[in-house]
């Protein structure tokens, strides 16, 4: 009987430098991914079959394991997409979202199902199973991917609501056609799907809500302490909601959103922080998703693959997206783009190994045809987008002007606030006086840093990009002072006067 041992000192060194080297291989990759277009999923994955059995041959078959570290990536990665969500983008996609994320994930599931039935030869609950699994798009894989596309606001909105919804709906079909027996009636998975969602919604925005007004009215002694305070808030309203028997990931994903949205001290720094997490949340997912596949065993499942991906990206998607969207009004072009960015990733990856885990009849093939359909549309898919945008003309043509990244410090003490912020290549914030900044009364410009010297401004000071700039508020007006500083950066010096927001303050 093998003896289970502690790691040796020695032992805990050699992984510590074996999985640096990984992540710093990984790093590395980022800079090929966003130059290439592709989804950084593909890398990542790539690394962790180089490490597994048919590469240096480190052996790794624990679905169970990789089922729990892949949700909680999932929380980080939906945590930090909802931080960068802005409402006032998604505000106007929620109705077409919830619509693609419910009518939209049944269409999909029946079509795929059918053809995964009727086309590969699949017994109904291995069609229904992988139906259920790649019915969802991945938030990382479409977070990574769209915001390097200057994509109309509706259309991104709709897609990224849609990545952060959908998750729910699907771990509920996934989790009941995992489930030995038969499986439940459709119009009991309705009302089940139909109560996780209102619970975990109801729970995501009072955690959100409560987090946000308790980080704004209480000072923390460290300003390091406000991203783990956020990132902390997230999780816990992803714990609240699962224990509640709601959806966990729509939960996380609305609190983060509410953060997100509010105006919390150290935003910049919160958001680095996020981003940071979340990178190092999809490289370990990915990288143990590729550890838990044997590439050798893959070859009988390419071409069914590749026959329910067809199924999946020319005939499911465009019609869940057509049917979903038609009460909307929504031009073709948009459709049609909608319906090619139907993205997966990961996602589909992890729910996959539920009926591993649950021991059900043929859930090696279905996670095999999971892994080689993901692989193969997102190669396609990935690099086309772009093309496919420009084609549609529904690239966004010209660049916007650059927006502040405000730091808010509070004064807990003196009652006011320190925002600072820099001036960023394309703010028309340049070339602004001070006095034309137009500050509400108790709000005052007063220092700003330049070519690493810093000076009490004049009113006739001339600002200028790569200034960095220190403002001092008061409590009742901290929230217009930034108003009006990010409406400056959009609209120069007339901002209000010309449309743009933030009316003149006096």
């Amino acid at each position: 009987m093998r003896e289970d041992r502690p790691l040796t000192v020695h032992q805990l060194n050699e992984l510590l430098l074996v999985c640096s080297l990984v992540l710093l291989i990984a790093v590395a990759a980022v800079r090929v991914s966003s130059r290439s277009g592709l989804p950084s999923l593909l890398i990542y994955l790539g690394i962790g079959i180089a490490i597994g059995q048919d590469g240096i041959g480190v052996r790794f078959d624990n679905a169970a394991l990789t089922q729990v570290i892949g949700y909680a990536a999932l929380v980080v990665i939906l945590a930090e997409g909802g931080l960068g969500t802005k409402w006032k983008e998604i505000k106007p996609a929620l109705p077409a979202a919830v619509m693609l994320s419910l009518v939209g994930v049944a269409i999909s599931v029946g079509v795929t199902a059918a053809g995964a039935h009727y086309l590969v030869g699949l017994e109904w609950r291995q069609a229904l199973l992988i139906g259920a699994v790649v019915s969802s798009t991945d938030a990382a894989a479409v977070f990574s991917v769209l915001r390097k596309v200057p994509l109309p606001s509706r259309v991104t909105g709709v897609l990224e609501a849609e990545s952060g919804f959908n998750d729910a709906p699907v771990v509920i079909l996934v989790v009941a056609f995992s489930t030995v027996g038969p499986v439940s009636d459709w119009y009991v998975l309705i009302a089940e799907i139909a109560l996780e969602l209102a619970i975990g919604a109801a729970i995501g925005l009072a955690v959100g809500f409560m987090g946000s007004y308790g980080l704004r009215h209480v000072a923390l002694p460290a300003s390091g302490l406000y991203p783990i305070a956020v990132m902390a808030i997230a999780v816990t309203a992803y714990a609240a909601g699962a224990m509640a028997h709601g959806s966990g990931f729509l939960a996380v994903y609305l609190a983060a959103m509410v953060l997100g949205n509010s105006k919390l001290p150290h935003w910049p720094a919160t958001r680095g922080f996020a981003d940071g997490l979340g990178w190092i949340a999809q490289i370990g997912m990915f990288v143990l998703l590729g550890l838990l596949v044997t590439p050798h065993e893959l070859a009988d499942d390419f071409w069914p693959a590749v026959v329910i991906g067809l199924v999946l990206t020319l005939v499911a998607r465009p019609l869940e997206v057509w049917l979903s969207l038609l009460p909307f009004g929504m031009p073709w072009q948009e459709k049609a783009l909608m319906s090619w960015a139907g993205l997966r990733g990961a996602v589909p990856i992890i729910l996959a190994t539920i009926p591993m885990v649950s021991g059900i009849g043929g859930s090696e093939r279905v996670f095999n045809i999971v892994f080689v359909l993901v692989i193969v549309y997102t190669l396609v898919q990935g690099p086309t987008l772009p093309w496919l945008a420009r084609k549609l003309n529904l690239r966004e043509t010209g660049e916007a002007a650059a927006d502040l990244g405000i730091e808010s410090a509070p004064l807990e003490k003196l009652r006011g606030h320190l925002l600072s912020f820099g001036i960023p290549d394309g703010s028309r914030m340049h070339g602004v006086e001070v006095s034309e900044l137009r500050l509400p009364a108790g709000a005052a410009v007063t220092l700003v840093v330049r070519d690493e010297k810093s000076f009490v401004p004049m009113p006739s000071t001339v600002l200028r990009h790569g200034d960095e700039l220190l403002v001092v508020a008061t409590d009742p007006v901290r929230d217009a002072a930034e108003a009006r500083l990010r409406a400056v950066a959009r609209g120069g010096k007339l901002a209000g006067w010309l449309g743009t927001g933030g009316a003149s303050l006096h």
